[in-house]
């Protein structure tokens, strides 16, 4: 298989991921399109990596795919913190953080 297929698909999953982010309001499913987009970017990395026969995008993904889940752990974290406190989980309301 071709690596503009890989490129394709990484660029369609990249887009539905950024689209989610700027037409959601709901911090989960802007957390989710976030995964998406990093995915995509994971998904090209490994693609050239497989085409130049290196590990290091490989490596890089991993990475990417750590920092990844840490954010999803922070994420949720001050989400359920948020949605106990009764506040509004509205991103736009949430622009500015007040102590």
């Amino acid at each position: 298989m071709s690596i503009t297929w890989y490129v394709l698909v990484s660029a369609i999953v990249f887009c539905i991921g950024a689209g989610g982010i700027l037409v959601r309001r709901s911090p989960v499913v802007i957390l989710l399109c976030l995964e998406l987009m990093l995915n995509a970017g994971n998904l090209a990395l490994v693609a050239f990596s497989r085409a130049h026969g290196n590990q290091q995008g490989q490596i890089f993904a991993l990475i990417v795919m750590v920092v990844a889940a840490c954010e999803v752990a922070v994420g949720l974290g001050l989400i359920v913190a948020i949605y106990r406190k009764r506040m509004p989980i509205d991103v736009d309301e949430l622009r500015e953080l007040q102590g």
